[in-house]
């Protein structure tokens, strides 16, 4: 097939390079975000599938607003099949989606109608979700409810992270659209129409999000512990300075501690209260300092029981 394929993040590139690698497709051209600045000099700085399109030579556009006429005047120009999307971060209008004879497909990171939304990779994780997956789904006006095409389910495990999970969905990713178009091209696919009943929304991650609230439960922090990790990252405060937490794990141990306060102290971790529960630490950082193990930590920090993180 002849394709234009649509995305901007990390995960897009996987897709993008295993279409490459696939030789059996033509990429026409990428259509990417603009270039937005980046880091602390704010210079303008090229997506990670803009990156990767150009070190394959393949055509890059990046329209500020593709919905734009003049957007919509270049993607007919071009000679293309079906366009592919992958997290671009842009809705797509009508006039664009009737384009390609094959319509417009794209590959979402989540078991559709669960997890529509920007950010299902996190909220799978959030939600205390035993599983999750990717979906092709053949793109309407809609936000992610158009018809389902082919699956992958993945398994969260309980050691799972945002990161983690990011590099399954990707891989599976890049091999079910290859599957997706394989059986489009031989008329074997059969869309299935999602359940809008059945649907959640993954709201988009703020920094904000990641403040730990020792009032919920042991089991919903590590959730979020794991699920924001590496961005935006679970986050208390220790003597008026942000404390991250990157790793800890789910004890019944219940002493007669308010939600907050630190708990038993060993020689590699300690341990916090919760509304249920509480949280042995294993790994953090506290801010200007590297992120390093809990033992490491308690060797040039005394902790005392009973002090109350905010």
């Amino acid at each position: 097939m002849k394709v234009v394929f649509m995305g901007t993040p990390d995960i897009a590139v996987e897709v993008l390079e295993g279409l490459v690698a696939s030789e059996k497709h033509q990429i026409v051209e990428v259509v990417t975000q603009p270039d937005r600045p980046r880091g602390r000099s704010g210079k303008p700085a090229y997506s990670p599938v803009k990156e990767a399109a150009l070190t394959q030579r393949i055509p890059v556009f990046q329209p500020e607003k593709i919905k734009a006429a003049d957007s919509i005047s270049h993607l007919k120009t071009l000679d293309f099949d079906v366009i592919v999307v992958v997290a671009f971060g842009q809705i797509l209008s009508k006039e664009i989606l009737e384009l390609p004879k094959y319509g417009c497909i794209n590959v979402h990171a989540s078991l559709l109608p669960r997890w529509r939304g920007a950010g299902p990779i996190q909220w799978a994780i959030l939600a205390g979700d035993e599983k999750t997956g990717v979906t092709t789904m053949k793109m309407d006006e809609g936000l992610d409810t158009g018809d389902m095409l082919l699956k992958q389910e993945i398994e969260i495990t309980p050691e799972e992270t945002g990161g983690s999970l990011f590099d399954k969905v990707a891989k599976e990713g890049r091999t079910l659209l290859l599957k997706t178009l394989d059986a489009i091209e031989e008329g074997t696919v059969v869309p299935e129409p999602q359940n809008g009943e059945e649907s959640t929304y993954a709201k988009m991650l703020t920094k904000d999000m990641g403040r730990l609230d020792f009032t919920k439960t042991a089991k919903e922090l590590d959730c979020y512990i794991r699920g924001l990790n590496p961005w935006p990252s679970a986050f208390t405060s220790y003597m008026g300075k942000t404390l991250k937490i990157w790793q800890a794990a789910v004890s019944d141990n219940i002493p007669e501690l308010k939600p907050g306060q630190i708990g038993r102290i060993t020689k590699d971790t300690f341990s916090i209260q919760t509304g249920e529960g509480s949280l042995i630490v294993y790994e953090l950082q506290l801010e200007g300092k590297r992120r390093m193990s809990t033992g490491d930590f308690l060797r040039g920090v005394k902790l005392q029981e009973g002090v109350s993180l905010c």
